[in-house]
C-alpha cells in the first residue's frame, strides 16, 4: 500500500507511505468517566454530548482498521489505584475543588478509580481479543506506562489518534508522541473536548508551524485513504 492521508497542513504521512505494519491506532480514553452519564465529566458539570459527539466516527475507523491486516489497535484508561497512592496531591486536589474529587463515590462507582464502572471503556469502543489496552494514572498515554514499548517492539513508528478530550489527554499524548518520534496523525471529529473554544485552540496549536506536532485529518479521509 502506498497511500496518503489527505490532512491540513501536508498530506499525511510526511514520508508519504501509510504502512499498517508500522502504524497503530490509539483511542485514547473512551471510558464512562469521560463520556457517560454519572461520570467523571458529567460529575463536574460539563456537557458529554461534546465529548460523546466522536464515538460513532471512531467506531467507523476502528471497525475499519480491524479488518486492515497488520493495523496495530491500543486503547488507553485513565485511572487510579484504589489507594490513590498514584494520584499526585494536587490533582486530587483540584477535583475536590471541583465538585468530582476522585475517589469519590458516585453513580458508576468510585470516580476515576481502575475496576469502577466508570473506569471501564464504552461499549461501542470496548476492545476485543488481541488488542492492546495501556492503563495509565497520567494525562498523556507514555508517561508511566509501557506503550513507548509496546510501540516499538512491534516496530510502530506512526500513531493516529482518537479520544476524549481533546485538549487534555489527547493533546498531552500527541506531544509527548512527536517528542519520541513519531510520526502522529489526529482524526478531527474523532475527539472532543469540554469546551468547544478549547478544542478549536487544541486542533489550531498542531496545525501551527507547519504541523508541530503532526497533522490534522477526519474520519471519512483517513478510511478512504486505508481502503
Amino acid at each position: 500500500m502506498s497511500k496518503t492521508v489527505s490532512a491540513d497542513p501536508y498530506e499525511w504521512p510526511y514520508d508519504g507511505d501509510i504502512d499498517p505494519s508500522r502504524t497503530a491506532l490509539l483511542l485514547i480514553d473512551w471510558q464512562h468517566d469521560f463520556c457517560g452519564p454519572g461520570g467523571y465529566v458529567d460529575t463536574m458539570g460539563y456537557d458529554i454530548s461534546l465529548t460523546r459527539r466522536g464515538v460513532e466516527p471512531t467506531r467507523n475507523v476502528l471497525e475499519t482498521c480491524r479488518n486492515v491486516p497488520g493495523f496495530m489497535i491500543i486503547h488507553t484508561r485513565e485511572g487510579h489505584k484504589p489507594d490513590l497512592s498514584d494520584c499526585p496531591p494536587n490533582k486530587l486536589w483540584r477535583s475536590r475543588q471541583i465538585g468530582a474529587g476522585i475517589g469519590d463515590a458516585g453513580p458508576n462507582g468510585r470516580i476515576l478509580i481502575r475496576g469502577e464502572p466508570g473506569w471501564q471503556i464504552i461499549d461501542e469502543l470496548a476492545p476485543i481479543e488481541g488488542e492492546q489496552v495501556i492503563d495509565k494514572p497520567t494525562k498523556g498515554a507514555f508517561s508511566a506506562t509501557d506503550l513507548d514499548l509496546v510501540l516499538r517492539n512491534r516496530g510502530v513508528t506512526h500513531i493516529v489518534l482518537t479520544g476524549i478530550t481533546t485538549d487534555v489527554c489527547v493533546h498531552t499524548t500527541m506531544r509527548e508522541a512527536n517528542d519520541l518520534g513519531y510520526e502522529c496523525l489526529l482524526l478531527e471529529d474523532c475527539t472532543g473536548a469540554t469546551d468547544e473554544g478549547n478544542y478549536e485552540a487544541a486542533l489550531k496549536m498542531i496545525k501551527m508551524q507547519g504541523g508541530v506536532f503532526g497533522a490534522v485529518s477526519n474520519s471519512n479521509d483517513f478510511i478512504n485513504a486505508i481502503n
